[in-house]
């Protein structure tokens, strides 16, 4: 007969998330994933089956509760240029609020990591970009109607620029772009709008 599990799984799915986003996919060892989560290899191999399991379940975490929340600033009752200006200064403080955290987008560095080698982890961050990308044109496009935006600018473009924005000022953070710099993509993005 098995033995109960004696640790909370969820809290062990979080734990290893904050250790994938830390080191990236690749560069955190099974050690890594026991050290974060204080649990021994057959638990986290009984449980998770491997270290690829692991990181696909935190993965899916990570994109399941940062779409949900941009998605919901998305689907909000206001001017799309607020929620695009809030979605775009979320992201700019976000990376520029703590310095010494430059861990960035557990997505934007998973696709830069794993995406084309991986066809599971392409196919789920491939999914989040089309529900990212059709929360975005379903605002410009709501917009359009109510003629804040005008209405022969292309929808479907402007969303693939507003993602392209997100990952560029993700990415520039990364660099060491500070908050004028990203500011900058941000209102360049909405000017386009």
């Amino acid at each position: 007969m098995a033995r109960p599990r004696k640790f909370d799984e969820e809290q062990a799915v979080q734990a290893a998330l904050d250790a994938f986003w830390r080191a990236g996919y690749e560069a955190t060892s099974t050690q890594d994933l026991c050290d974060a989560t204080g649990l021994g290899r057959s638990s986290i191999y009984n449980t998770f089956s491997s270290k690829r399991d692991l990181f696909l379940r935190a993965l899916r975490r990570y994109i399941e509760h940062m779409t949900s929340v941009q998605v919901a600033n998305l689907e909000s009752d206001r001017p799309v240029h607020e929620k695009i200006r809030d979605l775009l200064t979320t992201i700019v403080v976000d990376e520029t609020d703590n310095p010494g955290d430059r861990r960035g987008c557990l997505v934007v560095n998973t696709a830069i990591e794993l995406s084309g080698r991986d066809v599971e982890v392409t196919a789920l961050l491939e999914r989040d970009y089309l529900r990212r990308h059709a929360a975005i044109k379903a605002a410009i496009d709501a917009g359009r109607l109510d003629g804040d935006i005008d209405r022969d600018k292309d929808a479907d473009a402007l969303a693939h620029a507003v993602i392209g924005a997100v990952s560029g000022i993700r990415l520039a953070a990364r660099s060491g772009v500070n908050r004028a710099g990203l500011t900058a993509i941000a209102e360049t993005t909405l000017a386009a709008l």
